[in-house]
């Protein structure tokens, strides 16, 4: 799932090329919404509220989209634009302006709300790590007070907006935390260490297009733990490892170094894990997760 750096960027390459100028085409593929025409408004702006896109639009109205696991907002010249993204299966929404038009390919959500009623939506989310509403503290009091694991509180949209699985595992190594600590036994200050690095990690990523953790943007040196199991630990040695972390049915991956956090966390195995992309680690993130 995109974390909130990157649904920032997509928000904010749609802000550059849909504000200020006239929807002159659009096509919601959604139910409840396709019969919903917006030519002839104004796009007024778009945003980003943690991991959701907000397209606000003259009329007090807002498209509102989240990508889920495996959503984009593409950005294409209007003019010639190609009739096969017209007639892509995986499109769920066009709108067009006279230079560019945005496509949303596999959006995990959709909705159209007055703009006065956007907390519909987005009214459950905690302080947005790269929105006008950070509020360190009032994002540790949420984490601190948490009664789950710390990988999990960081993962809870409702505490903070923004931090996915892949700034959530980089945030913990760097802290040398292990991420199946209870918050709430952590301590505030530790916590507080915790939010704000976390922070500071997904404020540079906004500003790259590479998200990088170690000072490399290097695809394969990027990250310390993230996406890196079954390969030795950058800082120690120890092989990195992923497990579970979360409550039954809402279970999120979390690489972790068990020689940096504490050893093997208690939903780990423990068995042998080859690294991401080799035919034995792929048959066995299949079955195991």
């Amino acid at each position: 799932m995109p974390e909130g750096d990157t649904v920032w960027r997509t928000a904010a390459r749609l802000n550059e090329a849909l504000a200020g100028r006239e929807i002159v085409e659009c096509d919601l593929r959604w139910p409840d919404i396709s019969t919903v025409d917006l030519t002839g408004r104004t796009t007024l702006e778009v945003v980003s509220r943690g991991k959701h896109v907000l397209h606000r639009v003259e009329g007090g109205l807002t498209l509102h989209s989240h990508l889920r696991m495996e959503g984009q907002w593409r950005v294409e010249a209007t003019e010639g634009l190609a009739s096969r993204w017209r007639r892509n299966p995986q499109l769920r929404a066009l709108v067009g302006a006279p230079d560019w038009t945005a496509l949303g390919l596999r959006l995990g959500m959709l909705d159209l709300v007055p703009t006065a009623r956007e907390a519909d939506v987005v009214g459950h989310l905690g302080p947005d790590v790269l929105g006008s509403d950070w509020d360190l503290t009032r994002a540790v009091d949420n984490v601190a007070g948490s009664h789950v694991p710390i990988g999990q509180a960081l993962l809870d949209q409702r505490n903070l907006a923004g931090v996915g699985t892949m700034w959530c595992a980089e945030t913990l190594f760097l802290e040398r935390v292990p991420p199946w600590t209870p918050a709430d036994k952590l301590g505030r200050e530790r916590v507080e260490r915790v939010v704000a690095r976390a922070h500071r990690l997904i404020d540079n990523g906004r500003r790259n297009a590479v998200q990088s953790s170690t000072g490399s943007y290097r695809l394969d040196e990027a990250h310390y733990v993230h996406a890196r199991s079954g390969r030795p630990c950058r800082r120690c040695g120890t092989t990195v490892r992923v497990a579970m972390i979360g409550e039954p049915t809402r279970e999120r991956t979390m690489f972790y170094c068990p020689g940096c956090q504490g050893g093997l966390g208690p939903t780990d195995d423990g068995r042998p894990q080859a690294p991401l992309g080799s035919s034995r680690g792929a048959a066995r993130s299949r079955r195991s997760y």
